[in-house]
């Protein structure tokens, strides 16, 4: 659950932190000019002093997020968050010295200045203190886990598991290993779960957050083409020591532990935008489900009564990065329906690994009657509201079908499913799955909260002119 609401909490953090500048450059003005009128040097400059401290917030918390700041699990170490906060300052001084300057201000009290950017970074810095021992909290006692994969089976991957995991705090839980050709000796104590040519199985078949490549100079060469899979994948990458810096120049970089760890951040660039594409999907959702709750409550009524129990489906999704969860719709089919695919197989209209048939005999007459006004997928706004689902994404597959999947269409994972996506407005009645997935990944690399908004615009059009199918 904590992890669903992780984005919002993303969301609060910027209302908390625009808050706090706002209320810090009021205080710091009223104290600076006690003894006169704090308001009278921003009305010199010819602009209201509540306005000078909201663009002193956006500044502030523009320049947090540009550091990467809300990216949450990204820092293991309160000194690393220190540094950048304090890089924050910086760049907000050089900012507000230099529009100063360029608006011919440079009279403003030095000692208002000081006390503004000693006061702000004091108070950033307090709340995720505050934070940190919160989630450090919450994690010793096992919720909010993240999972991590290590390639390697040497000295470096057993000391850098062990470091991890003696900080409970980062909620970091060790998976096993894989081993590599030119390991000459293998000292782990956790599972081995095959060599690094079985990396792309493994991140197929369990769960993976993170991928820590601690592999020895023999084995470098494996490098490059673990982090390329699993950061295309949106994995974040950990690694340890980097021997080779000109292969990740672009890697966050802190110290850990006694260890040089260099950071793959999938979506960082993306983060601001994701906390809105959130934000978008609890009010819409929230308000999808109140507005439409006398639909919802007529439709279950007239299933009871036509069709009988049950009246929901509920069925097991792949979600982000191969979470599972539970997706709900109103029951279109026959109870029973999924112990009956093999004798409807041949009606398949689809290629590759999803099923679709327009004359599906499983389908009950009410139920056509569901998928034609798409009315059956409504209950998955709770899916949305709760977070294992969004508004626009790419459709959930099933356990099945992600077993068959080539490594290319795995990135179609990397983001969370939606009710409605790009292939559903554009190629809906495509038969070739590789087109289904080649408009989830031109949806993925070029998301935007706009093209969200458009797909969503586009959505309700395109069911009219398909009939619900």
């Amino acid at each position: 659950m904590i992890r669903r609401h992780l984005m919002a909490l993303r969301v609060a953090l910027m209302l908390g932190d625009g808050l706090s500048a706002v209320l810090v450059f009021l205080g710091v003005s009223f104290l600076r000019f006690r003894d006169g009128d704090p308001t009278a040097l921003w009305r010199d400059f010819g602009i209201d002093i509540r306005l000078a401290a909201v663009l002193f917030a956006l500044t502030w918390v523009a320049t947090l997020w540009a550091m990467g700041l809300y990216r949450l699990s990204v820092r293991w170490r309160l000194w690393t968050e220190l540094r950048d906060i304090g890089r924050t300052a910086l760049v907000v001084v050089a900012i507000t010295l230099s529009t100063l300057f360029i608006v011919k201000q440079e009279d403003v009290s030095r000692l208002f200045l000081a006390l503004l950017f000693v006061a702000q970074p004091a108070v950033t810095l307090t709340s995720r203190v505050l934070l940190r021992f919160a989630f450090e909290a919450i994690r010793r006692h096992g919720h909010d886990a993240r999972f991590m994969l290590i390639a390697g089976t040497g000295r470096l991957a057993q000391d850098f598991a062990d470091r991890v995991e003696s900080h409970p705090g980062l909620g970091m839980q060790i998976i096993g290993h894989l081993s590599a050709p030119g390991e000459k000796r293998r000292v782990v104590t956790r599972p081995i779960l095959g060599t690094v040519e079985d990396i792309e199985e493994i991140l197929h078949s369990q769960v993976v957050d993170e991928v820590a490549v601690c592999l020895p100079p023999t084995a470098i060469r494996y490098l490059e083409p673990i982090t390329g899979l699993a950061a295309g994948e949106g994995k974040t990458v950990r690694i340890p020591v980097d021997p080779v810096e000109v292969i990740l120049p672009s890697a966050y970089q802190e110290e850990f532990d006694g260890f040089l760890v260099r950071s793959l951040i999938h979506d960082g660039q993306r983060e601001a935008g994701l906390v809105a594409k959130r934000l978008l999907d609890i009010v819409g959702s929230g308000l999808g489900l109140v507005l439409l709750s006398p639909l919802l409550l007529a439709t279950a009524l007239v299933m009871l009564v036509r069709e009988g129990s049950p009246i929901l489906f509920r069925q097991e999704r792949v979600g982000l990065h191969g979470r599972p969860f539970t997706i709900y719709k109103f029951r279109t089919m026959v109870p029973g329906a999924e112990e009956q695919l093999d004798e409807v197989q041949h009606l398949n209209e689809r290629s590759g690994v999803t099923f679709k048939a327009r004359n599906d005999p499983r389908v009950t007459p009410f139920g056509q009657w569901l998928r034609k006004t798409s009315i059956d997928e409504l209950p998955q706004l709770w899916n949305v509201l709760t977070g294992s689902m969004s508004l626009v994404g790419p459709r959930p597959p099933l356990p099945n079908e992600v077993a068959e999947y080539d490594v290319w269409h795995r990135r179609r994972l990397s983001m969370k499913p939606g009710i409605t996506g790009l292939w559903q407005v554009e190629a809906r009645h495509e038969p070739d799955f590789d087109r289904w997935v080649e408009h989830d990944l031109i949806y993925i690399d070029g998301w935007s909260m706009w093209l969200d908004l458009k797909i969503l615009a586009k959505t309700l059009p395109a069911l009219l002119a398909h009939g619900g199918h």
